[in-house]
Protein backbone atom coordinates (compact mmCIF):
# COMPACT_ATOMS: atom_id res chain seq x y z
CA UNK A 1 0.00 0.00 0.00
CA UNK A 2 1.42 3.37 -1.07
CA UNK A 3 0.72 5.68 1.87
CA UNK A 4 1.77 8.83 -0.02
CA UNK A 5 -0.70 8.03 -2.80
CA UNK A 6 -3.54 7.49 -0.33
CA UNK A 7 -2.90 10.83 1.43
CA UNK A 8 -2.69 12.65 -1.92
CA UNK A 9 1.04 13.23 -2.28
CA UNK A 10 3.76 12.19 -4.72
CA UNK A 11 6.92 13.01 -2.76
CA UNK A 12 8.26 12.59 0.76
CA UNK A 13 8.13 15.92 2.58
CA UNK A 14 11.59 16.20 4.16
CA UNK A 15 13.75 14.51 1.50
CA UNK A 16 15.86 17.60 0.77
CA UNK A 17 16.34 18.57 4.41
CA UNK A 18 17.36 15.06 5.44
CA UNK A 19 19.77 14.73 2.51
CA UNK A 20 21.30 18.14 3.19
CA UNK A 21 21.83 17.49 6.91
CA UNK A 22 22.32 13.72 6.97
CA UNK A 23 26.10 13.83 7.50
CA UNK A 24 25.64 16.14 10.50
CA UNK A 25 22.85 13.95 11.86
CA UNK A 26 24.96 10.81 11.51
CA UNK A 27 27.93 12.42 13.22
CA UNK A 28 25.78 13.53 16.16
CA UNK A 29 24.07 10.15 16.49
CA UNK A 30 27.23 8.04 16.26
CA UNK A 31 28.81 9.57 19.35
CA UNK A 32 25.66 9.89 21.50
CA UNK A 33 23.56 7.97 23.97
CA UNK A 34 19.77 8.09 23.42
CA UNK A 35 16.76 7.34 25.57
CA UNK A 36 13.41 7.22 23.76
CA UNK A 37 10.35 7.35 26.04
CA UNK A 38 7.11 6.13 24.49
CA UNK A 39 9.15 4.41 21.80
CA UNK A 40 6.62 1.70 20.97
CA UNK A 41 3.94 4.04 19.60
CA UNK A 42 3.80 4.82 15.90
CA UNK A 43 5.86 8.02 16.16
CA UNK A 44 8.13 6.55 18.82
CA UNK A 45 8.92 3.56 16.61
CA UNK A 46 9.63 5.86 13.67
CA UNK A 47 12.01 7.98 15.77
CA UNK A 48 13.73 4.85 17.10
CA UNK A 49 14.28 3.57 13.55
CA UNK A 50 15.74 6.93 12.45
CA UNK A 51 18.21 6.87 15.35
CA UNK A 52 19.08 3.16 14.96
CA UNK A 53 19.82 3.47 11.24
CA UNK A 54 22.52 6.06 12.08
CA UNK A 55 24.35 3.73 14.49
CA UNK A 56 24.23 5.41 17.94
CA UNK A 57 26.44 4.42 20.85
CA UNK A 58 23.41 3.65 23.02
CA UNK A 59 19.71 3.45 22.16
CA UNK A 60 17.40 2.54 25.03
CA UNK A 61 13.65 2.51 24.57
CA UNK A 62 10.97 2.73 27.26
CA UNK A 63 7.25 2.04 26.78
CA UNK A 64 4.39 0.52 28.76
CA UNK A 65 3.22 -1.56 25.77
CA UNK A 66 5.10 -4.85 26.01
CA UNK A 67 3.55 -6.18 22.79
CA UNK A 68 4.35 -3.10 20.70
CA UNK A 69 7.90 -3.14 22.06
CA UNK A 70 8.32 -6.71 20.80
CA UNK A 71 7.08 -5.61 17.39
CA UNK A 72 9.51 -2.67 17.38
CA UNK A 73 12.46 -5.02 17.90
CA UNK A 74 11.19 -7.50 15.30
CA UNK A 75 10.65 -4.68 12.79
CA UNK A 76 14.15 -3.26 13.26
CA UNK A 77 15.79 -6.68 13.08
CA UNK A 78 13.77 -7.52 9.94
CA UNK A 79 14.60 -4.29 8.10
CA UNK A 80 17.75 -2.65 9.47
CA UNK A 81 19.30 -5.72 11.07
CA UNK A 82 22.13 -5.10 13.52
CA UNK A 83 24.82 -2.53 14.26
CA UNK A 84 27.22 -1.57 17.04
CA UNK A 85 24.59 0.17 19.18
CA UNK A 86 23.72 -0.91 22.70
CA UNK A 87 20.07 -1.30 21.71
CA UNK A 88 17.73 -2.35 24.52
CA UNK A 89 14.04 -2.01 25.36
CA UNK A 90 12.35 -1.71 28.75
CA UNK A 91 8.62 -2.38 29.20
CA UNK A 92 8.14 0.13 32.02
CA UNK A 93 6.07 3.24 32.76
CA UNK A 94 8.03 6.51 32.74
CA UNK A 95 5.82 7.78 35.57
CA UNK A 96 6.70 5.00 38.03
CA UNK A 97 9.58 4.00 40.27
CA UNK A 98 10.93 1.49 37.72
CA UNK A 99 11.80 4.35 35.39
CA UNK A 100 13.55 6.28 38.15
CA UNK A 101 15.54 3.14 38.97
CA UNK A 102 16.55 2.78 35.31
CA UNK A 103 17.76 6.37 35.22
CA UNK A 104 19.78 5.83 38.40
CA UNK A 105 21.31 2.60 37.10
CA UNK A 106 22.26 3.94 33.66
CA UNK A 107 25.42 5.80 32.71
CA UNK A 108 23.26 8.72 31.61
CA UNK A 109 21.94 9.84 28.24
CA UNK A 110 22.94 12.68 25.93
CA UNK A 111 19.49 12.99 24.38
CA UNK A 112 16.17 12.14 25.99
CA UNK A 113 13.22 12.07 23.60
CA UNK A 114 9.72 11.87 25.06
CA UNK A 115 7.18 10.53 22.56
CA UNK A 116 4.65 9.33 25.13
CA UNK A 117 1.26 11.03 24.94
CA UNK A 118 -2.47 10.60 25.16
CA UNK A 119 -3.25 11.98 21.74
CA UNK A 120 -6.97 11.46 21.23
CA UNK A 121 -9.51 14.25 21.54
CA UNK A 122 -11.96 11.60 22.80
CA UNK A 123 -9.83 11.29 25.96
CA UNK A 124 -11.56 14.38 27.38
CA UNK A 125 -14.99 12.75 27.49
CA UNK A 126 -14.81 11.98 31.23
CA UNK A 127 -12.78 13.37 34.15
CA UNK A 128 -10.99 10.06 34.77
CA UNK A 129 -9.43 9.66 31.32
CA UNK A 130 -8.89 13.42 31.23
CA UNK A 131 -6.86 13.24 34.44
CA UNK A 132 -4.77 10.47 32.90
CA UNK A 133 -4.22 12.73 29.87
CA UNK A 134 -2.94 15.49 32.16
CA UNK A 135 -0.66 13.05 33.96
CA UNK A 136 0.88 11.69 30.77
CA UNK A 137 1.07 14.88 28.69
CA UNK A 138 2.09 17.33 31.42
CA UNK A 139 3.10 15.77 34.74
CA UNK A 140 5.20 12.96 33.24
CA UNK A 141 6.92 15.49 30.99
CA UNK A 142 7.93 17.52 34.04
CA UNK A 143 9.14 14.41 35.86
CA UNK A 144 11.18 13.07 32.92
CA UNK A 145 12.66 16.53 32.35
CA UNK A 146 14.00 16.46 35.90
CA UNK A 147 15.25 12.90 35.41
CA UNK A 148 17.00 13.85 32.15
CA UNK A 149 18.71 16.79 33.80
CA UNK A 150 19.80 14.61 36.72
CA UNK A 151 21.26 12.07 34.27
CA UNK A 152 23.37 14.77 32.60
CA UNK A 153 21.40 15.03 29.36
CA UNK A 154 22.52 17.59 26.79
CA UNK A 155 19.04 17.97 25.26
CA UNK A 156 15.43 17.07 26.00
CA UNK A 157 12.83 16.69 23.26
CA UNK A 158 9.10 16.21 23.81
CA UNK A 159 6.59 15.88 21.01
CA UNK A 160 3.75 18.40 20.77
CA UNK A 161 0.87 18.74 18.29
CA UNK A 162 -0.63 21.21 15.85
CA UNK A 163 -3.65 21.19 18.17
CA UNK A 164 -1.56 23.19 20.68
CA UNK A 165 -1.83 26.25 18.42
CA UNK A 166 -5.04 28.06 19.45
CA UNK A 167 -6.41 24.87 21.07
CA UNK A 168 -10.12 24.07 21.03
CA UNK A 169 -9.86 20.74 22.87
CA UNK A 170 -8.30 19.69 26.15
CA UNK A 171 -5.76 17.42 24.48
CA UNK A 172 -4.35 20.35 22.50
CA UNK A 173 -4.52 22.59 25.55
CA UNK A 174 -2.58 20.02 27.60
CA UNK A 175 0.18 20.07 25.00
CA UNK A 176 0.23 23.88 24.99
CA UNK A 177 0.67 23.85 28.77
CA UNK A 178 3.39 21.23 28.32
CA UNK A 179 5.18 23.63 25.97
CA UNK A 180 5.02 26.29 28.69
CA UNK A 181 6.71 23.94 31.17
CA UNK A 182 9.36 23.14 28.55
CA UNK A 183 10.17 26.84 28.23
CA UNK A 184 10.47 27.12 31.99
CA UNK A 185 12.85 24.13 32.08
CA UNK A 186 14.92 25.51 29.19
CA UNK A 187 16.78 27.82 31.54
CA UNK A 188 18.74 24.83 32.89
CA UNK A 189 18.41 22.19 30.13
CA UNK A 190 18.13 22.85 26.36
CA UNK A 191 14.76 21.69 25.00
CA UNK A 192 12.96 21.50 21.68
CA UNK A 193 9.74 20.10 20.35
CA UNK A 194 7.73 19.59 17.15
CA UNK A 195 4.18 20.32 16.15
CA UNK A 196 2.84 18.30 13.27
CA UNK A 197 -0.32 17.08 11.73
CA UNK A 198 -1.98 13.69 11.70
CA UNK A 199 0.35 10.73 11.17
CA UNK A 200 -1.16 8.45 8.55
CA UNK A 201 -2.14 5.02 9.90
CA UNK A 202 -0.77 5.75 13.38
CA UNK A 203 -2.09 3.49 16.13
CA UNK A 204 -5.68 4.32 17.05
CA UNK A 205 -6.13 6.88 14.27
CA UNK A 206 -9.05 6.89 11.86
CA UNK A 207 -6.82 5.57 9.08
CA UNK A 208 -5.51 2.81 11.35
CA UNK A 209 -9.18 2.02 11.91
CA UNK A 210 -9.58 1.54 8.15
CA UNK A 211 -7.05 -1.32 8.36
CA UNK A 212 -8.93 -2.85 11.28
CA UNK A 213 -12.32 -2.54 9.60
CA UNK A 214 -10.94 -4.01 6.37
CA UNK A 215 -9.38 -6.99 8.14
CA UNK A 216 -12.68 -7.64 9.95
CA UNK A 217 -14.82 -7.02 6.82
CA UNK A 218 -16.72 -4.21 8.52
CA UNK A 219 -18.05 -0.94 7.06
CA UNK A 220 -15.83 2.14 6.98
CA UNK A 221 -17.06 5.47 8.36
CA UNK A 222 -15.50 8.94 8.08
CA UNK A 223 -16.54 12.61 8.30
CA UNK A 224 -16.97 14.24 4.91
CA UNK A 225 -16.51 17.84 6.09
CA UNK A 226 -13.16 17.47 7.89
CA UNK A 227 -9.88 18.23 6.11
CA UNK A 228 -6.50 17.45 7.62
CA UNK A 229 -2.76 17.50 6.86
CA UNK A 230 -1.01 14.13 6.99
CA UNK A 231 2.56 12.99 7.48
CA UNK A 232 3.83 9.47 6.96
CA UNK A 233 5.28 7.72 10.03
CA UNK A 234 8.79 8.08 8.59
CA UNK A 235 8.27 11.82 8.08
CA UNK A 236 7.10 12.16 11.69
CA UNK A 237 10.26 10.39 12.86
CA UNK A 238 12.44 12.61 10.69
CA UNK A 239 10.83 15.82 11.95
CA UNK A 240 11.35 14.78 15.58
CA UNK A 241 14.97 13.83 14.95
CA UNK A 242 15.68 17.13 13.16
CA UNK A 243 14.19 19.08 16.05
CA UNK A 244 16.04 17.10 18.70
CA UNK A 245 19.48 17.22 17.09
CA UNK A 246 19.45 20.45 15.09
CA UNK A 247 16.89 22.56 16.96
CA UNK A 248 18.14 25.39 19.13
CA UNK A 249 16.93 25.85 22.68
CA UNK A 250 13.13 26.36 22.86
CA UNK A 251 12.62 25.80 19.11
CA UNK A 252 9.36 24.26 17.89
CA UNK A 253 9.66 22.59 14.47
CA UNK A 254 6.69 22.20 12.15
CA UNK A 255 6.13 21.15 8.51
CA UNK A 256 5.76 24.02 6.08
CA UNK A 257 2.47 24.12 4.22
CA UNK A 258 3.22 23.87 0.51
CA UNK A 259 2.13 22.28 -2.73
CA UNK A 260 3.58 19.04 -1.33
CA UNK A 261 1.73 19.21 2.01
CA UNK A 262 -1.94 19.92 1.41
CA UNK A 263 -5.28 19.41 3.11
CA UNK A 264 -7.28 16.32 2.24
CA UNK A 265 -10.79 15.28 3.27
CA UNK A 266 -10.99 12.21 5.45
CA UNK A 267 -13.78 10.77 3.31
CA UNK A 268 -11.54 11.13 0.22
CA UNK A 269 -8.80 9.16 1.99
CA UNK A 270 -11.34 6.42 2.79
CA UNK A 271 -12.27 6.12 -0.87
CA UNK A 272 -8.63 6.08 -2.02
CA UNK A 273 -7.86 3.45 0.58
CA UNK A 274 -10.61 1.15 -0.68
CA UNK A 275 -9.61 1.65 -4.33
CA UNK A 276 -6.03 0.69 -3.37
CA UNK A 277 -7.43 -2.50 -1.81
CA UNK A 278 -9.35 -3.33 -4.99
CA UNK A 279 -12.84 -2.33 -3.84
CA UNK A 280 -15.35 0.27 -4.97
CA UNK A 281 -16.78 2.39 -2.14
CA UNK A 282 -20.55 2.03 -1.80
CA UNK A 283 -22.08 5.01 0.01
CA UNK A 284 -24.78 4.17 2.55
CA UNK A 285 -27.31 6.56 4.08
CA UNK A 286 -26.84 5.43 7.68
CA UNK A 287 -24.66 3.35 9.98
CA UNK A 288 -27.43 0.74 10.13
CA UNK A 289 -27.53 0.36 6.36
CA UNK A 290 -23.73 0.07 6.19
CA UNK A 291 -23.66 -2.65 8.86
CA UNK A 292 -26.62 -4.57 7.44
CA UNK A 293 -25.34 -4.63 3.85
CA UNK A 294 -21.69 -5.50 4.53
CA UNK A 295 -22.16 -9.25 4.03
CA UNK A 296 -24.00 -8.58 0.76
CA UNK A 297 -21.79 -5.89 -0.76
CA UNK A 298 -18.25 -7.01 0.06
CA UNK A 299 -18.35 -10.29 -1.95
CA UNK A 300 -19.48 -8.14 -4.93
CA UNK A 301 -16.34 -5.99 -4.72
CA UNK A 302 -18.19 -3.05 -3.17
CA UNK A 303 -17.35 -1.83 0.34
CA UNK A 304 -20.03 -0.14 2.46
CA UNK A 305 -19.04 3.35 3.63
CA UNK A 306 -20.90 5.90 5.71
CA UNK A 307 -19.84 9.54 5.43
CA UNK A 308 -21.29 12.12 7.81
CA UNK A 309 -21.02 15.72 9.02
CA UNK A 310 -18.77 16.13 12.05
CA UNK A 311 -20.43 17.32 15.27
CA UNK A 312 -18.23 15.92 18.07
CA UNK A 313 -16.46 17.81 20.84
CA UNK A 314 -13.02 19.27 20.21
CA UNK A 315 -12.90 19.04 16.43
CA UNK A 316 -10.96 21.97 15.02
CA UNK A 317 -12.38 23.66 11.94
CA UNK A 318 -8.91 23.97 10.42
CA UNK A 319 -5.37 22.94 11.30
CA UNK A 320 -2.61 25.41 12.06
CA UNK A 321 0.95 24.96 13.23
CA UNK A 322 1.56 28.42 14.67
CA UNK A 323 -0.28 31.53 15.83
CA UNK A 324 -0.03 35.15 14.73
CA UNK A 325 1.87 36.05 17.92
CA UNK A 326 4.68 33.52 17.46
CA UNK A 327 8.04 34.38 15.89
CA UNK A 328 8.88 32.25 12.84
CA UNK A 329 12.10 31.27 11.09
CA UNK A 330 11.16 30.01 7.63
CA UNK A 331 14.60 30.17 6.06
CA UNK A 332 16.59 27.56 7.97
CA UNK A 333 15.15 24.49 6.20
CA UNK A 334 13.41 23.75 2.91
CA UNK A 335 10.32 22.01 4.27
CA UNK A 336 10.52 22.73 7.99
CA UNK A 337 9.48 25.93 9.71
CA UNK A 338 10.73 26.90 13.16
CA UNK A 339 8.94 28.79 15.93
CA UNK A 340 11.51 30.73 17.97
CA UNK A 341 10.49 31.08 21.61
CA UNK A 342 12.02 33.55 24.01
CA UNK A 343 12.98 32.48 27.53
CA UNK A 344 9.76 33.92 28.90
CA UNK A 345 7.41 32.12 31.26
CA UNK A 346 5.18 32.84 34.22
CA UNK A 347 6.44 30.65 37.08
CA UNK A 348 3.59 31.70 39.36
CA UNK A 349 0.96 30.64 36.82
CA UNK A 350 2.65 27.27 36.26
CA UNK A 351 3.01 26.69 40.00
CA UNK A 352 -0.68 27.51 40.42
CA UNK A 353 -1.58 24.95 37.76
CA UNK A 354 0.39 22.22 39.54
CA UNK A 355 -1.06 23.05 42.96
CA UNK A 356 -4.62 23.11 41.58
CA UNK A 357 -4.20 19.81 39.76
CA UNK A 358 -2.88 18.25 42.94
CA UNK A 359 -5.85 19.67 44.87
CA UNK A 360 -8.37 18.38 42.33
CA UNK A 361 -6.71 14.94 42.24
CA UNK A 362 -6.95 14.69 46.02
CA UNK A 363 -10.71 15.34 46.05
CA UNK A 364 -12.75 12.46 44.66
CA UNK A 365 -15.07 12.52 42.75
CA UNK A 366 -13.43 14.69 40.07
CA UNK A 367 -15.27 17.29 38.07
CA UNK A 368 -14.54 17.83 34.39
CA UNK A 369 -15.98 21.35 34.65
CA UNK A 370 -13.43 22.23 37.35
CA UNK A 371 -10.58 20.94 35.17
CA UNK A 372 -11.82 22.93 32.17
CA UNK A 373 -12.02 26.04 34.36
CA UNK A 374 -8.39 25.51 35.42
CA UNK A 375 -7.28 25.19 31.80
CA UNK A 376 -9.14 28.42 30.99
CA UNK A 377 -7.34 30.22 33.80
CA UNK A 378 -3.93 29.07 32.52
CA UNK A 379 -4.75 29.68 28.84
CA UNK A 380 -6.95 32.81 28.68
CA UNK A 381 -7.47 32.39 24.91
CA UNK A 382 -8.48 28.73 25.21
CA UNK A 383 -11.63 28.32 23.15
CA UNK A 384 -12.95 24.95 24.29
CA UNK A 385 -15.40 23.57 21.75
CA UNK A 386 -17.91 21.45 23.69
CA UNK A 387 -20.84 19.88 21.82
CA UNK A 388 -21.80 17.17 24.30
CA UNK A 389 -21.06 14.54 21.64
CA UNK A 390 -17.93 12.39 21.46
CA UNK A 391 -16.31 10.08 18.92
CA UNK A 392 -17.19 7.01 20.99
CA UNK A 393 -20.78 7.54 19.86
CA UNK A 394 -19.71 7.16 16.22
CA UNK A 395 -19.06 3.99 14.21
Amino acid sequence: MNILEIIGRDNALFENDIAQHDMALRALVRRARFLVIGGAGTIGQAVTREIFRRNPKVLHVVDISENNMVELVRDIRSTLGYNDADFRTFAIDCGRCEFRALMSASEGYDYVLNLSALKHVRSEKDPFTLMRLIEVNILNTIATLHAAKGAGARKYFSVSTDKAANPVNLMGASKRIMEMFLIQASETLPVSTARFANVAFSDGSLLHGFNQRFAKRQPIAAPQDVQRYFLTPQEAGELCLLSCLLGENRDIFFPKISATLNLIRLSDIAERYLHAQGYAPHRCRSEDEARERAAELIPQGRWPVYFFESDTTGEKDFEQFFTSTETLDLGRFDSVGVIRNAAECDPARLAYFLSEIERIRSQIPWSKAEIVALFNSILPDFNHKETGKYLDSRM
